[in-house]
């Protein structure tokens, strides 16, 4: 036993070394993918003004893939995540650098400051926003944001990154002034080679899943261009001069920006325009985090908790921010690579944040040595993956309206910038969610008094009233929530329904499945009020919530101040049964009193000798409001005629509630099923109010049978009958249902 315990542990001891080893390769693998890319988004936001201090930008760049990258790996909800500066998030920081520096004054050739300044507090703003929203459980509030207003930031950003691409190549930025520039001489070169690598990454990526393949073609590209400059006769400092390689720097001294001095001579004065971008920067890191998070979990079959994702993000990115960092997030190329790769721990994300923080110690001399084009294609790449997946693949999946409102965003930010943008998106945005929120009918059926009844069971002859005039009680049952554009078209469904029904009397709204209601709305209400006014017909309110009851009263269409003539219900059945109740009066006008037992008895047994023969078997029972007639789960010992007055029928579903089934009126039957099918009773039958009642017990039911066929075959008849028009009202209901 001791042996076979000792077997297993070290089988477990090998498996454990073996795991640490893949996740060592995977992130050692994955180390120079990250590397690449914090090259690259170093050489997009350092540029221009910056472009000296390009050095920095790549310490900064790697440190924060160092420190943010260990505290996502530590405390990640996926193991195996692997973070760092992003691309969509460096576009937007670029745009926040490039804000600030006209901004400077004064400042004059030290801009290295403010830059760390103005990057670090938006690297802690953008943390303290996303651990709010961890420990608020906020984080899927995001999902709330009009999609096109997603895909339009998303699709510009992509765009701004490959104009970033061919400033990091050029030095220069792509405008239709300049455009000339970039199709012929030295640009045109430097550009191509940037393209035919972003092509080379678009055609060989898609078509394979190895870990090698991103970090093999850079690398590849990389001694290509080492092995062709000597042989074109070009020296490392002549294509560095030529602009195909970064000049060599001196090593850079990582620097804490929250020092007194730089703190005082900071543009304070210019952080209101900062504003937007600021907010931009969270807004991006936010969405980049929850769409980076669902495609890692579309591509490991893992399970995440975002809000555990956000809280580590927020710490990171604090932590970060303390020591003059860039805001870090979760990749998805990098944590699938390594996935990949066969990393399952969190020793891979480590690893990529130890090689990060190694490089830092070797100095910035490697730069001289890096071809410009590498970095340029691969932003090249990324921008154009946004580009394909935001505005070209959402036209063939979003309808056309959503579509052009996503492109008119992208557009407004690439030419106005992110702020404006995302302002005006999100006025576009929350535009066509009304105008395709107006197109969804507000009616999720509609039904009248001819097929679809209170729970009230009624004789024959008013169930047939019913059936004639049914028509003159209309009822709709409002789904959604309601505002002008929907209800607007209530409004006119509602006229041409008066049109068409003339003599309607009842006008019933049902709003159980109303979610809510706007000001706007109540108006089109107070139209609706009228118009049935005009026609004689009155509205009845059904299933009101606090916040609809609210709203209605607010626009005195009801209350004690109402200025329309509006009935309130609790429910449908207690709006239904007066408006019934109000048809058959009128329709039963000069037709005399209910018949005797002995009438009843003829029109439905179709003999006054039968009808006579069963008066004298039934036994008359009078009863009180509130008496118990039968109880659920007594032997079903005899059915009841009811003459007048009405019964109730409860059940007791045994979670000590009572749930009234239905009533039954004048000239109506209960307990048939029970003593035909000799079953206990289901239900407890109970006076609603003072009722005549006859009962037929089961022994004289059982002599019926015997002695009297006639009589016996012409009541099982009866009870068929109303079985019957109980089940065809059943089967109008449900047809009402499914419209």
């Amino acid at each position: 036993m001791a042996v076979s315990v000792a077997e297993e542990d070290s089988v477990l001891g090998r498996h454990r070394i073996r795991s640490l080893v893949i996740d060592l390769f995977a992130g050692a693998i994955c180390s120079i993918l990250s590397i690449a890319y914090c090259l690259s988004y170093a050489a997009l936001i350092f540029t221009g003004p910056l472009a000296h201090l390009i050095a920095y930008g790549v310490a900064m760049t790697l440190f924060s893939a160092a420190v943010g990258g260990a505290v996502v790996a530590l405390r990640s909800s996926l193991p195996f995540a692997v973070a760092g500066p992003d691309s969509s998030i460096s576009v937007v920081l670029a745009a926040l650098v490039a804000t600030m520096l006209p901004q400077l004054g004064s400042h004059g050739g030290q801009p290295l400051a403010p830059t760390l300044i103005v990057l670090s507090f938006a690297t802690g703003l953008t943390g303290l926003w996303l651990a709010l929203l961890g420990f608020t459980h906020a984080g899927r509030a995001i999902r709330f944001i009009p999609y096109p207003v997603i895909g339009g930031f998303l699709g510009a950003t992509g765009w701004l990154m490959m104009t970033g691409a061919v400033r990091v190549v050029t030095d220069r930025l792509p405008t239709l002034a300049n455009l000339d520039a970039f199709v012929s001489g030295a640009e045109a070169g430097k550009v191509a080679a940037a393209a035919a690598l972003a092509l080379a990454l678009r055609l060989i990526m898609p078509r394979t899943r190895s870990a090698f393949a991103l970090p093999g073609i850079l690398v590849a590209a990389a001694a290509i261009t080492h092995l062709a400059l000597p042989l074109a006769g070009v020296s490392l400092a002549q294509a560095q001069t030529a602009g195909w390689l970064f000049h060599p720097h001196a090593a850079a001294t990582l620097t804490l920006p929250w020092k007194p001095v730089a703190i005082a001579a900071f543009p304070w004065r210019a952080l209101p325009l900062l504003a937007g971008d600021l907010i931009a920067v969270m807004f991006v890191t936010t969405v980049t985090l929850l769409l980076n998070t669902t495609g890692i979990e579309m591509a490991t079959a893992t399970e995440a908790d975002i809000e555990r994702d956000l809280r580590a993000h927020g710490l990171a990115n604090l932590i970060t921010a303390a020591l003059g960092g860039l805001v870090s997030c979760t990749s998805l190329s990098r944590s699938t690579l390594v996935r990949l790769a066969g990393a399952n721990g969190r020793l891979s994300g480590l690893t990529v944040a130890a090689i990060c923080a190694a490089l830092l110690l070797t100095g910035p001399g490697f730069l001289g040595a890096v071809p410009k084009y590498i970095l340029g294609g691969l932003l090249l790449y990324l921008g154009f993956g946004l580009l394909e997946q935001w505005l070209v693949r959402t036209a063939r999946q979003l309808p056309l309206m959503e579509y052009l409102s996503l492109v008119a965003i992208a557009a407004l930010i690439v030419y106005f910038g992110f702020v404006a943008g995302i302002l005006i998106g999100v006025v576009i945005g929350c535009g066509t969610f009304a105008f395709s929120a107006s197109r969804v009918n507000a009616i999720k059926y509609s039904f009248d008094g001819s097929e679809f009844h209170s729970s009230l069971v009624r004789s024959p002859d008013e169930l047939a009233l019913l059936m004639k005039h049914g028509p003159e009680i209309q009822g709709m049952a409002l789904q959604s929530y309601l505002f002008f554009g929907s209800v607007n078209r209530l409004y006119q469904h509602v006229k041409e329904l008066l049109a068409k029904h003339p003599t309607c009397r009842f006008l019933i709204f049902d709003f159980r499945r109303v979610t809510g209601i706007d000001s706007s709305a109540t108006h089109s209400f107070e139209q609706i009020s009228r118009a049935a006014a005009d026609r004689g017909a009155r509205i009845v309110f059904v299933n009101l919530s606090p916040e609809l009851a609210k709203a209605f009263r607010a626009a005195k269409l009801i209350g004690p101040f109402r200025s329309a003539d509006i009935v309130v219900a609790v429910d449908l059945d207690h709006a239904l049964e007066p408006c019934e109740q109000a048809i058959i009066e009128a329709y039963r006008a000069g037709n005399g009193g209910p018949p005797s037992l002995r009438g009843w008895f003829t029109e439905v047994l179709g003999s006054a000798e039968l009808a006579e023969t069963l008066a004298a078997f039934c036994r008359r029972l009078d009863v009180e409001t509130g008496d118990i007639i039968a109880r659920q789960g007594d032997a079903a010992s005899s059915m009841h005629f009811i003459l007048d007055g009405r019964v109730g029928v409860f059940v007791d579903p045994g979670n000590g509630t009572i749930v009234r089934l239905r009533s039954l009126g004048p000239r109506t039957t209960v307990g048939e099923m029970g003593l035909i099918a000799h079953q206990p009773r289901s239900a407890t039958i109970k006076a609603e109010a003072a009722s005549v009642l006859y009962e037929l017990d089961a022994a004289t039911f059982e002599q019926i049978k015997r002695e009297r066929p006639l009589l016996s075959q012409a009541l099982l008849g009866y009870v068929v009958t109303v079985m019957t028009e109980r089940l065809s009202f059943a089967n109008r209901l449900i047809g009402v249902l499914q419209r």
